[in-house]
């Protein structure tokens, strides 16, 4: 079985965010990257799984420039075969989609990976936009994947309960929690992750159908006010008059 799973690059949940080019733009000095979570815990890590019972090769595939390369390294360090890196500032879940779906159509994947959305933008958009430009079938935010028979047996968590799904391969799968357990790269998987070939592709040309007109953070979080939980008549009035919801 040929697996590609998608990765993103994004910055650590404890990075400061900032913007600059007249807020057009996200501020990456100083900034440490990682994976998204999403991709390497539960897309990857099920994707490795799935070779160690069944067989097969997985790649992982990512679309940016050179300063990538450090993430990459990380992922395969975790057991992946070897990575392809589509080299272009990935500008939108468009531009991201059609060169990773470019790459897949012409290597005849049998899965495609995601993890359910990126920690920066959660636009949770790449994974339906590949499988649309590949004309597969498309699951999203499974938390169970198992491979029977050349079908996919998906659960999705539902309000209420679990959806099982089945599905031909191939198709595209945006993963979700529960779907695998958390990997930690150990010294071999580190050094061996160093000769690993990551395969540079040059971008296709490609129409980008938004562009960024202003970021701008939330507005500040009010101040907390402690209330004596025997005064109920304070309560009820700072209910009334500030927070307005009686």
């Amino acid at each position: 079985m040929k697996i590609l799973v998608c990765v993103s690059k994004v910055p650590d949940t404890t990075t400061k965010i900032s913007f600059i080019e007249g807020d057009t733009k996200f501020n990456e000095e100083k900034v440490q990257f990682i994976v998204n979570p999403y991709d390497e815990w539960y897309a990857l890590v099920r994707a490795l799984e799935l070779k160690e019972t069944i067989g097969g090769t997985v790649t992982i595939i990512t679309v940016g420039d050179a300063t990538v390369d450090a993430i990459i390294r990380k992922a395969l360090s975790l057991g992946a075969d070897d990575a392809v890196r589509i080299d272009a500032q990935p500008k939108e879940s468009y531009f991201t989609a059609m060169q990773i779906a470019n790459y897949a159509k012409a290597n005849n994947y049998d899965l495609i990976l995601t993890g359910k959305e990126t920690i920066d933008y959660n636009g949770s958009e790449v994974g339906g936009m590949i499988a649309e430009f590949l004309n597969a079938p498309y699951i999203s935010h499974a938390s169970k994947l198992e491979i029977q028979d050349q079908k996919a047996i998906l659960d999705i968590d539902i309000t209420g309960g679990v959806e099982t799904v089945s599905v031909n391969l191939p198709c595209v799968v945006s993963a979700a929690k529960g779907m695998a357990e958390q990997r930690i790269p150990n010294m071999r998987g580190i050094m061996a992750a160093k000769s690993k070939p990551i395969i540079v592709v040059v971008a296709q040309e490609t129409t980008s159908l938004t562009e960024v007109v202003k970021y701008e953070m939330p507005p500040s979080k009010s101040e907390c006010k402690m209330i004596d939980p025997e005064d109920m008549d304070q309560l009820v009035a700072l209910l009334h008059s500030e927070a307005k919801v009686i």
